[in-house]
């Protein structure tokens, strides 16, 4: 069973491929280009390299969210229209757990986080000692302090990853909670081969959307929307 996967959930921008429990290619750039101009030519890219005959995937596992806004919606677009192209299945994938996979087995609590901007995260909490991540927490939008209660009530140990862990050392905050780690470079960001292989696993599981049906989890509203009510809200009370 072969699963294309799409990460652009932040800066971030991922494809891969992957057949069955092989990682046939899988191409990514943390880089001030925009997913727009990255993720199709990676992706042709890659089916070249591999001589991959697009007609022969089963279905395209796309990082749903939560996170930038823009990435969100470019990789929502690129997914849907390879799905509506090559009439195949897509998969919806929670970007933090499929952050969380990279540790899939270990006992320690796992915390992805993705900067929200304006001193929060996008965060949640899991669980990775079995088949599928299990959250112990859901994703949210908090602020770290709220985040770091939170964790301090579990008393567990926890390995954080994500862009937001430099949010968490820049405020200082890290060391109020006991054993804790940061996840190495090469596990610390968000890779399409951990979205593929989850999608390899909700395929399995009959666990899939149409094209049509596929939407991003945004988790709260944009900064232009914000922007809007606030001025909405000004203009009512002046």
């Amino acid at each position: 069973m072969k699963i294309i996967g799409i990460e652009s959930a932040s800066m971030t921008a991922s494809v891969a491929i992957v057949d069955d429990e092989v990682i046939l290619a899988e191409y990514t750039i943390n880089h001030k280009k925009t997913h727009s101009q990255t993720l199709l030519p990676m992706l042709d890219e890659i089916v070249r390299m591999t001589e991959l005959d697009l007609e022969d995937v089963d279905a395209i596992a796309i990082s749903g969210g939560p996170g930038s806004f823009t990435g969100l919606r470019i990789g929502s677009a690129t997914a849907k229209g390879l799905g509506l192209a090559l009439d195949k299945p897509l998969i919806h994938i929670p970007t933090l757990e499929a952050m969380a996979y990279n540790f899939c087995g270990t006992e320690k609590l796992v915390c992805p986080m993705l900067d929200a901007r304006r001193g929060q995260v996008f965060t949640a909490v899991y669980r990775v000692d079995g088949e599928l991540p299990v959250a112990v927490m859901e994703p949210a939008v908090l602020d770290l302090e709220e985040l770091l209660a939170e964790l301090q009530k579990l008393g567990e140990k926890v390995i954080f990853l994500g862009d937001g862990v430099k949010v968490l050392k820049e405020k200082g905050l890290g060391s109020h909670v006991l054993s804790c780690q940061v996840a190495p470079p090469h596990l610390s960001r968000e890779r399409a081969a951990a979205v593929a292989a989850l999608g390899l696993l909700y395929m399995k599981a009959g666990d899939t959307v149409t094209a049509a049906e596929e939407k991003p989890e945004y988790l709260r509203v944009s900064q232009a929307e914000r922007v809007r009510a606030e001025k909405l809200k000004a203009e009512a009370q002046g």
